[in-house]
C-alpha cells in the first residue's frame, strides 16, 4: 500500500512541477492572479519538483521488479 501512495504522490508532484515550470516560463498564464507567472525561479522549482516526482515513481516501479 505505501508504494501506491508514493506513486500517487509522485505523479501529483510531477504534474504540479510541470505546471509550475510552464507558469514560470510564461507559457501558461493561469490563474491570472498567480505570483508564479513569468518568474524564472518558479520554472526552476518546477523542473526540480517534476524530476522528484519522476524519481519517486521510478523507484517504486524498480522495487516491484525485485523478488
Amino acid at each position: 500500500m505505501p508504494r501506491v501512495l508514493i506513486r500517487v504522490f509522485g505523479v501529483a508532484l510531477f504534474l504540479s512541477g510541470l505546471l509550475w515550470t510552464l507558469q514560470g516560463l510564461g507559457l501558461v498564464m493561469w490563474p491570472a492572479n498567480s505570483f508564479m507567472l513569468g518568474e524564472k525561479e518558479w520554472a526552476a522549482y518546477g523542473v526540480i519538483a517534476a524530476a522528484a516526482g519522476v524519481l519517486m515513481v521510478w523507484v517504486t516501479r524498480r522495487r516491484n521488479d525485485r523478488p
